[in-house]
């Protein structure tokens, strides 16, 4: 029988119910679940009393494997046990010889690695070990496609609702920094006050985004053929680059075009069959690409992605040495929409 995955949800599962494993490896490359586990353990396995003798926080720059062993290896003072952290676990030195504690560790400590940007050898023994007697987590980066289930998902844990083009607004101006993204999700739910969704305009109000000037309104532009506004739009990011980067807003497009690529295959095209081809939540999120099949053919769509492929290498300094970013994006609007 295989074993069973270590998730996130697995692991923070079984620390609510207060099934603790002595030793707990976090590594990977994304910190927000590698920090949210370390420091649900550093909040809630201890009372306060017991924190002030039983736990202990170090950091790997400041300390050896030595250390790391000899501090784990304490008894705890009037508690069930004694938690140790070790936050930046990635600068200690010698980290296999971690082996000899694990091997037989004490039963009364809880001792949380956190390794950042990085992983353990799992072809080595202290992987195998770790995995016997304790939790060894690889902390992943979510897929862009995982970014809006993220969100919605964290929302409801506040109670609240998040609407489809929030969710799109947050996954575009703020991106897959989950520390971030939940950081900003957070004042948002803050701000809901009278309310029980988190809206577009909320976000646009306290996100900083152009309520009249963002990447959903020129996708809009494009869509109805509205050749001023799209140009409008366009010499507003000239003007604000740090706000709307060429990069981003090139990604969003080469994102819907090659998604409407697709609808063109959908057995059925209506709002529900489009919805369903496409993995969308919903017959309303299907609408745009409802909307772009009227407005632009199949081959017609090949080759705008043709064209956001080269302006995308362009903006990088591949095959262009004098066009600005503002250039570029005036350039591909024109062979959008002619």
């Amino acid at each position: 029988m295989a074993k069973a995955e270590i998730t996130f949800d697995s692991v923070m599962a079984d620390l609510k119910t207060g099934r603790y494993k002595p030793v707990y490896y976090l590594m990977g490359t994304e910190d927000y679940y590698i920090d949210a586990i370390s420091s649900y353990i550093e909040q809630h396995v201890l009372t306060d009393v017991e924190k002030e003798f039983n736990q202990t926080v170090i950091y790997g720059a400041d300390t050896d494997i030595a250390n790391v062993i000899n501090t784990a290896k304490r008894y705890p003072m009037m508690a069930e046990h004694q938690v140790v952290i070790v936050k930046e676990a990635q600068n200690i030195k010698n980290i296999e010889d971690l082996l000899y504690y694990v091997q037989k560790p004490l039963e009364s400590t809880i001792l949380v690695l956190c390794h950042k940007q990085g992983t353990l050898d799992r072809r080595k023994k202290l992987a195998g070990e770790i995995e016997k007697i304790g939790v060894l987590y690889e902390s992943k980066k979510l897929k862009d496609a995982q970014l809006p289930a993220f969100i919605e998902n964290y929302v409801s844990k506040t109670g609240l609702k998040i609407d489809n083009q929030a969710v799109e607004l947050m996954v575009e101006y703020v991106g897959g920094d989950l520390n971030r993204l939940t950081g900003e999700l957070d004042k948002l739910a803050f701000s809901c006050k009278n309310s029980l969704i988190i809206t577009a305009d909320l976000v646009e109000k306290n996100i900083g985004i152009s309520k009249e000037f963002n990447v959903f309104e020129l996708k809009n532009a494009i869509l109805d053929r509205n050749i001023l506004k799209a140009n409008r739009i366009i010499n507003y990011f000239e003007n604000n680059p740090k706000n709307n980067p060429i990069q981003m807003t090139v990604a969003y497009l080469f994102s819907f075009f090659s998604m409407l690529m697709q609808a063109y295959y959908a057995p059925e095209r209506t709002d529900q069959g489009v919805a369903s081809f496409l993995g969308l939540k919903s017959p309303w999120a299907a609408k745009d690409y409802m909307r772009g099949m009227k407005v632009f053919s199949g081959v017609k769509t090949m080759q705008i992605i043709g064209e956001l492929r080269e302006t995308d290498a362009k903006s990088k300094g591949i095959g262009n040495t004098s066009l600005s970013d503002g250039d570029l994006m005036k350039e591909l609007l024109f062979k959008i929409l002619h």
